[in-house]
Order: C-alpha cells, then sequence, then structure tokens
C-alpha cells in the first residue's frame, strides 16, 4: 500500500530504479543528490540494478554513463551485474567494462579514495554516477580510535555532499546494517544529516517496504512492495560472491 505519493516539485529528467513500487513512492535522482540506501543487505543488488541503468542511454531512463564503483565491504557483485546486463539488453562484458572498481581494504584507504582520488577519477572516465558500498563498516571496527573514527567519517559524508553538488553528479551510497552501538548510531545520524536523498528497504516475514526518508522535494511515505515483486535481492539471485573470469577495470 502507498502512502504519500510523491511528486517532483519540477519537471526534470531523473534517474529512476525503474521498480514497480518504487517508482511511484520515489521518481529518481537527480544530478547533485548525495543519496543513501539502508536498512536492508537487499540495497547490495540495488547498487548492481544502479551500475547497470546508469549506462543506458538517457532516452530510455539511464545517464549514458561510466561508473565509478568504490567498494567498502567487498559487495561487488559480477554476477548480478552480468545478469541485470542480460535482462537490460545489455552485453555483460561491456557493462563491466563501463564500471570502474576501487577496493578498499581499510577505513584509511577508503578515506583516501574518497577524498584524495575521486575527483580526478571522475574526470578520467567522464562518470555521472559514483556508488560507495558499505561506506561505514571499517569505521565502525573498534581497532580504529573512537574520536579519530567520528572525525574522519564526518569529513567524508560532508566531502561527499559537497562533491555531488559541486560537480552535479549522482553519489549513492551504501550502509548496511550492523550490531546497534554509539558509533553506529552516530554515523547514522551524521549520514542521514549530509544526504539528501535517504532511502531505506525493510524486510520481514511478511512484508517488503521502501521509505522515502529525507528529499529536499518529494513528499515523504512508505510503500509496501508487492509479495510478487522480485526485483530486489530475490530476482537479482544470490548474492554471494562470484570468481567470475570477466574482464573489470580498477582505477
Amino acid at each position: 500500500m502507498l502512502q504519500n505519493l510523491a511528486k517532483p516539485t519540477m519537471a526534470q529528467t531523473l534517474f529512476s530504479l525503474n521498480m514497480p513500487g518504487i517508482d511511484e513512492l520515489f521518481s529518481g535522482f537527480a544530478p547533485g543528490d548525495f543519496a543513501l540506501l539502508h536498512g536492508s543487505p537487499s540495497v547490495i543488488s540495488l547498487t548492481s540494478l544502479l551500475c547497470v541503468r546508469a549506462q543506458l542511454p538517457v532516452q530510455l531512463g539511464g545517464l549514458g554513463s561510466n561508473v565509478v564503483f568504490i567498494d567498502g565491504g567487498n559487495t561487488f557483485r559480477l554476477y548480478n551485474i552480468a545478469r541485470l546486463a542480460q535482462l537490460h539488453q545489455l552485453n555483460p562484458t561491456q557493462t563491466l567494462e563501463h564500471i570502474f572498481i576501487s577496493r578498499a581494504f581499510t577505513a584509511y584507504q577508503l578515506t583516501s579514495l574518497i577524498m584524495e582520488k575521486l575527483e580526478e577519477t571522475i574526470k578520467t572516465y567522464n562518470t555521472k554516477l559514483v556508488v560507495i558500498s558499505d561506506i561505514a563498516g571499517f569505521f565502525l571496527d573498534n581497532d580504529v580510535p573512537k574520536e579519530e573514527a567520528q572525525r574522519i567519517y564526518s569529513q567524508i559524508v560532508c566531502y561527499l555532499s559537497n562533491f555531488a553538488r559541486k560537480h552535479q553528479i549522482i553519489v549513492v551510497t551504501t550502509y548496511l546494517p550492523y550490531e546497534s552501538s554509539k558509533r553506529n548510531s552516530l554515523f547514522q545520524e551524521m549520514t542521514f544529516a549530509r544526504a539528501t536523498t535517504v532511502l531505506s528497504f525493510v524486510k520481514t516475514k511478511y512484508t517488503r517496504e521502501v521509505s522515502l526518508e529525507k528529499h529536499p522535494s518529494f513528499v515523504l511515505g512508505t510503500a509496501e512492495l508487492p509479495s510478487e515483486n522480485l526485483t530486489l535481492t530475490d530476482f537479482m539471485g544470490a548474492a554471494g560472491r562470484q570468481n567470475r573470469l570477466i574482464l573489470y577495470h580498477s582505477c
């Protein structure tokens, strides 16, 4: 059931998920958006969908663009990308060649990829979409001192918000579920405060819901996705790590 149907305040070209149930609530991302996807592990599969749809021409709802994917939690799924490319009538290998991946293995590597290398990277690859996966995971590690983690994480989310607006590109980040803690709650609040768009995805035993929790112009609300809607993790197949020999680039 859809509540508070979202409507844009002005006509503009939006980059949508093209998913029944969600599109009626959230029409899509706009240039300059710093978006947060959180609530359920299914957001991992949503980033795969965005990576593929971004390569579609504008006339078909895409961005006609390369994608930069900064992988903070080893969540990039080759199998999902290949399958979604086929569903969108794209060549899987060519689709992967247009996704430029940088993997981080520590909080400090992630910080460097974002704050020191991202600007040069988007210019090099001429991208209109940046995906940052599992943005908070490394900073929740107790090996990173609390005050240092808070200081750096605050700088990162502030930088990304300004970066998206300055370059008029779409930056989408995922915040994966973690055990409740003061540090986790604080990082969630920091990310929510800086994001222009916040979407949460919740799956229970009986329902699957998406909520638009923050947006500068859309009406906020919640949509219950129909049980037959398998366009999230179920639709895209298992999100297991794949070791297929498909070519991809690293930044």
